[in-house]
């Protein structure tokens, strides 16, 4: 998830959700019948973070619990995206694994240079865009339970104004950022969503001071885009609410949080690791929804607002059966001017370029 993404690599991403594992000349890896594989995860931050790097580690387990003795995993956390993540994967590879799932954008580079070394390892890359005859990647449309979440905001707000702690200015966080500000303003067309950027992906005090500060703007309600629950914690210790993102936050600030869009790997991890096993996987670039069961909405809690879940069912309906994209127009920008006329959708290839804001969002992205 974490990185800085130029144009220039976004398009190659584009281009590779294209093009897909075309070309392939070299037999993909596969397990031997009846052995246990061993499966490497490496992680950005630690576990018990309640957020990204602990929904990963909810897919790992998930996958030793549906794969049973036939799987043994290993993980290392708190891995910098530098060579350091290199030399893990090859302490990985040294201990028998023969899948590695990589769970950072960072890690992409290093990625390939070690799959090309070890042709007979499968790796799967979270977020990146290289595709070899053994490296894929992976990641999901977390924006369709964002907008949902923004409808639960937006029907809660009674200040109209709605706090963003984002992480940094890269497209997967502006098009968060856009679908939650839609959903938020599909519901409250006077409310506004007010960014401040950390350029973190967890630092808990940071992002806690960041909320504090949209708190003292005028915020009535917090949303983020970040590892840590600290965003969570401030808006309840002021005595506000709160959506949070990768896991159910609950537990972390219960009288604040409302819902959160979320993360649900384990079964795409029980799907790749099958395949590597039975002989059949082959790289590709997976880009899963909510009709994919990979990313979805957290229960509403008692925080969330009368009307809250008949809204949100109404429209995760229409998701599901593919009569409602997040990112169907009109759709203005931020100085109201009409960015996505009726009829036309935001591309994938332009979603993973979006470097501009929709209206009702205040805040700026550098260029």
């Amino acid at each position: 998830m974490k990185r800085v993404l130029t144009v220039l690599l976004v398009m190659l991403l584009a281009l590779a959700l294209t093009v897909g594992c075309g070309g392939q000349q070299t037999p993909a890896p596969s397990g031997e019948e009846g052995e246990t594989i061993k499966v490497g995860f490496v992680y950005i931050g630690p576990p018990g973070d309640g957020g990204y790097t602990y929904a990963h580690d909810q897919g790992r387990l998930y996958l030793e619990k549906e794969l049973g003795d036939k799987v043994q995993t290993i993980y290392k956390e708190s891995v910098p995206e530098d060579q350091e993540s290199e030399k893990v994967m090859r302490d990985m590879i040294d201990q028998g694994c023969k899948i590695i799932f990589a769970t950072s954008f960072g890690y992409m580079d290093y990625v390939e240079k070690v799959a090309k070394e070890f042709p007979d390892v499968a790796f799967m890359h979270c977020s990146g865009y290289k595709l070899g005859p053994n490296y894929g990647n992976y990641f999901g449309r977390i924006e369709e339970p964002r907008y949902l979440s923004g409808i639960v905001a937006g029907l809660k707000t009674e200040t109209n104004v709605i706090g963003y702690v984002a992480a940094f200015n890269i497209p997967e966080v502006v098009r968060g950022i856009n679908a939650f500000t839609l959903g938020v303003r599909s519901v409250n067309p006077d409310a506004v969503v007010k960014v401040k950027w950390t350029n973190t992906w967890y630092d808990p005090t940071k992002e806690k001071n960041a909320a504090i500060a949209l708190l003292d703007e005028g915020a009535d309600i917090i949303a983020q885009h970040q590892d840590t629950a600290g965003p969570q914690v401030a808006a309840q210790e002021r005595g506000a609410f709160s959506v949070g993102y990768n896991s159910d936050m609950s537990a972390m600030a219960p009288k604040a949080y409302m819902t959160a869009p979320v993360w649900n790997w384990g079964p795409y991890y029980v799907e790749q690791v099958k395949a590597v096993m039975d002989g059949t996987w082959k790289p590709e670039a997976y880009w899963g929804g909510m009709k994919d069961g990979i990313v979805e909405l957290a229960p509403l809690t008692e925080n969330a607002p009368e009307g809250a879940q008949e809204a949100v069912d109404e429209v995760k309906a229409k998701i599901l059966s593919g009569e409602f994209n997040v990112f169907a127009g009109p759709i203005k920008d931020q100085s109201g001017e009409v960015k996505v006329p009726e009829g036309s959708i935001v591309s994938d290839e332009e979603q993973l370029a979006m470097d501009w804001f929709v209206e009702g969002v205040i805040g700026e992205i550098e260029k």
